[in-house]
């Protein structure tokens, strides 16, 4: 199926193939694998939703669809579609009386995130809401190593703008390791980012 944005430029996903899970330190398995890193916040915000820990969904984005298949009478295939306006970032909500919004990335690379996977209304989003004084961020993912990093929007930002003034186009790993906190997975929630809004929290705090 054919997606395309506003400007007419098909959305095209990178990351099709679904990575497999690393264990950590004190995981031996896990009663699902190969799920995407979408699908892993959209679970551990279900789980974080049952609990009463923090009300966070998924935004919807809206799509208008121009072509349909009907190979059988009882189903339809959708063969093209557009966005109907650019999205902003993947989830918002609320959690300990802070709104959230974040935005959750992957890529193939094994040494550096590429800020192509960015778009720049994204980053016009995150500079208002942290106009507003909300909680921004983004939750990366390397798929071949299975590591994820959590970065403030903050520091996605100063990386954004400098590569407009012939900085580099990807954050490097080890900038990452520095400048990020990095997340590990568990049973419930299998992304345990809320940790980190923690600390996030306690730093606003002071």
């Amino acid at each position: 199926m054919a997606i395309r944005y506003p400007n007419g430029k098909t959305y095209v996903n990178s990351d099709k193939v679904l990575p497999k899970k690393q264990l950590n330190n004190r995981l031996t398995s896990f009663s699902k694998r190969g799920m995407s890193l979408e699908e892993d916040l959209n679970a551990s915000n279900q789980y974080y939703l049952a609990k009463g820990n923090a009300v966070i969904h998924k935004k919807p984005t809206p799509i208008q669809i121009v072509k349909v298949d009907y190979p059988k009478r009882s189903a339809a295939v959708i063969k093209e579609a557009y966005f109907r306006h650019a999205s902003t970032t993947d989830y918002n909500g609320v959690y300990r009386g802070y709104y959230l919004d974040f935005e959750a990335k992957e890529t193939k690379n094994k040494l550096s995130f590429p800020l192509k996977n960015f778009h720049e209304h994204q980053i016009t989003h995150m500079k208002q809401c942290i106009q507003q004084q909300a909680i921004c961020f983004v939750i990366m993912r390397f798929t071949t190593s299975e590591r994820l990093f959590l970065l403030e929007a903050e520091q996605l930002i100063t990386y954004w703008n400098n590569q407009e003034h012939d900085g580099r186009k990807s954050i490097p790993l080890k900038e990452l390791e520095k400048k990020g906190y990095e997340l590990y997975y568990e049973l419930s929630p299998r992304i345990p980012y809320l940790k980190v809004v923690d600390n996030l929290i306690a730093e606003l705090q002071k």
